[in-house]
């Protein structure tokens, strides 16, 4: 047991948890978009549904280290290029993470009266964690793969995965109904969600791009939009205050 609480181990433990929650920001964004669809009451279940399947899919998957690795194998050549099952994989994943982003986005820029005609695409809790499923397996192997690479001990990354499951826990529900609770935020997380899909699919047709970006663009988006919410909450307060005759209109911010 002492040899986990060297100073080696805790750095590991620190980075590797910190790696974890970045890397899980995608999945949370995912589970917060697919749990808008529930009923509000089976909302916050969701929600915790789907992590805990992701800390279910994180750990199977580092217990089958010797499994992983292998899906880094060559098993073909196609244009030039020799894919693995990771690859495969990931590929699919990437494909259907755009598909539902690029449906979800449609669907809130065609407006409200559409639902007349095309029904939820989630409506049940069954459907969600379905599809959160999926993508949980894509996200963990991408995760997991990254955690062997820094580090060989196993109850080093299960810990780091607890912990930033823990972390995410706590502050999915409020990421949660914010996005719910907010059109703009929420077509910004979709189109977060559309940039990782092809992020996935380049990665697996071995072009890396540095996430970084993708992350670094949508955290510049996102501080945009908040302001740009800020402005439009004080505006209504400041009309709100203004004579009743003298208010052009009382438009209450998103």
């Amino acid at each position: 047991m002492t040899e986990y609480l060297t100073v080696e181990c805790l750095i590991a433990l620190l980075t590797l948890t910190a790696l974890e929650v970045v890397l899980g920001i995608d999945n949370i964004i995912f589970i917060a978009i697919q749990a808008g669809h529930l009923p509000v009451e089976q909302r916050d279940r969701g929600r915790r549904l789907g992590l805990l399947l992701a800390v279910v899919s994180r750990i199977m998957l580092l217990f089958a280290i010797g499994w992983v690795t292998q899906l880094k194998t060559p098993i073909g050549t196609l244009f030039s290029h020799e894919f693995t099952w990771k690859d495969l994989v990931v590929i699919t994943g990437g494909l259907f993470l755009i598909r539902q982003a690029t449906v979800e986005i449609h669907h809130k820029v065609e407006g409200h009266h559409e639902e007349q005609h095309h029904s939820p695409r989630v409506t049940t809790l069954k459907s969600m964690l379905i599809q959160v499923t999926i993508m949980d397996l894509v996200f963990s192997l991408d995760s997991v793969i990254t955690a062997v690479g820094m580090s060989k001990q196993v109850p080093i990354m299960i810990a780091a995965v607890l912990v930033a499951v823990v972390v995410m826990l706590v502050f999915s529900g409020s990421i949660v109904r914010f996005v719910d609770h907010n059109p703009a935020i929420k077509l910004l997380a979709l189109s977060f969600l559309l940039l990782i899909g092809v992020l996935l699919v380049a990665e697996g047709f071995h072009q890396e791009i540095d996430k970084g970006y993708i992350y670094f663009a949508m955290a510049f988006s996102l501080g945009i939009e908040l302001m740009q919410m800020r402005s439009r909450h004080n505006e209504w307060k400041h009309q709100k205050s203004l004579p009743a005759d003298a208010a052009s209109s009382d438009v209450p911010p998103s």
